[in-house]
């Protein structure tokens, strides 16, 4: 073999191997594939709004979403919350989750360039999130935890009887107020009265449930983030004095003297908003999409505690004990 023929047989070769290697260069630049970045935004941590992050975090894994989150809490300051927003922006995050009004209004304000997303919103209407209930705004949809707050109160008034109902609200959150007032007609159209005490931040709940422990025969609590974040406070502060508890978030009543919890699973909640999110991400765009709203008789919960009953010397009527589908008694919880 002569030299010259030898040079072009390496040659050869090496010209061969190049086009392996950016062959398998080109291969593997196809198949990666970069990770969605989700935003959330809550406003506190409390057992609720921890459950419906993970209901989103595992509905999208289970549907082969590959994803990378930023958790980011307000721990309920307003200024904290619009810094996250702002956050989000900065970072170019594929898409915001506001776990709650606070948080949802912040992002809402702030970001007009991909998706925000509500959940656990009460009434993204009076929130100024949207305009109009049966679609999204723009960039914006999602998820309602409205109560049925006239039913919560009947039965507070029919298992304990009560002639005054007690209410602690935060007056910062829009949320709060509204289920305020629906309390409110709710205890008018029932002939009872309402004595309802505002505060600003959690540390406030527990001296106001105390200041008013002494004027009411029941308190209710709706899905007020502020006071549900101290809902173990409320819970000693009305127990000791012998007032029942009526809470719209059984999520967050687990191991607390909470006579009557009657709400939303809050999981189930999130796992509908991770649904929506799925949508979004695969094309569907939100200003087609309205408000979301759990229907499904087995997205409620009815809790009964009937060792808080017995604490505060109460008789839970036969027929609620039936409707739970948790009872708690001896210490044991049982689902039914």
């Amino acid at each position: 073999m002569n030299k010259k023929r030898t040079v072009l047989i390496i040659l050869a070769i090496l010209l061969s191997c190049s086009f392996i290697f950016i062959s398998c260069s080109k291969e593997v630049e196809v198949e990666e594939v970069e990770s969605i970045k989700i935003g959330f935004s809550k406003i506190a941590t409390h057992p609720a709004l921890d459950a419906v992050e993970q209901g989103v975090v595992d509905v999208l894994a289970e549907e082969g979403i590959d994803a990378v989150y930023d958790y980011q809490n307000a721990n309920g300051d307003l200024t904290a919350a619009a810094s996250i927003a702002q956050k989000f922006r900065a970072d170019k995050v594929d898409l915001a989750v506001g776990i709650a009004t606070p948080t949802a209004q912040a992002l809402a304000n702030a970001i007009t360039e991909f998706p925000v997303i509500y959940a656990a919103v009460t009434d993204p209407v009076d929130a100024g999130l949207v305009s109009s209930y049966e679609k999204g705004e723009g960039n914006i949809t999602g998820v309602s935890d409205k109560t049925p707050v006239d039913a919560q109160i009947k039965l507070l008034i029919d298992v304990t009887g009560a002639k005054t109902i007690g209410h602690v609200y935060a007056s910062g959150e829009s949320n709060a107020v509204f289920l305020k007032n629906l309390a409110e007609e709710a205890c008018e159209k029932y002939g009872v009265e309402f004595i309802a005490t505002a505060v600003t931040n959690s540390s406030e709940v527990k001296p106001a449930v105390q200041a008013i422990v002494g004027k009411v025969d029941g308190i209710y609590v709706s899905t007020d983030n502020t006071v549900v974040s101290a809902l173990p406070s409320v819970a000693d502060a009305a127990t000791s004095a012998g007032i029942p508890i009526l809470s719209s978030d059984p999520t967050s009543a687990e191991g607390l003297d909470i006579l009557i919890a009657w709400g939303f699973d809050y999981y189930k909640m999130g796992r509908r908003t991770g649904y929506l999110i799925k949508d979004i991400l695969e094309g569907a765009n939100t200003a087609d999409i309205g408000t979301v709203y759990m229907t499904d008789p087995s997205d409620f919960e009815l809790w009964v505690n009937l060792d808080t009953a017995k604490k505060i010397n109460l008789t839970v009527p036969a027929d609620v004990i039936e409707a739970a589908s948790v009872v708690i008694e001896n210490g044991v919880k049982t689902e039914k």
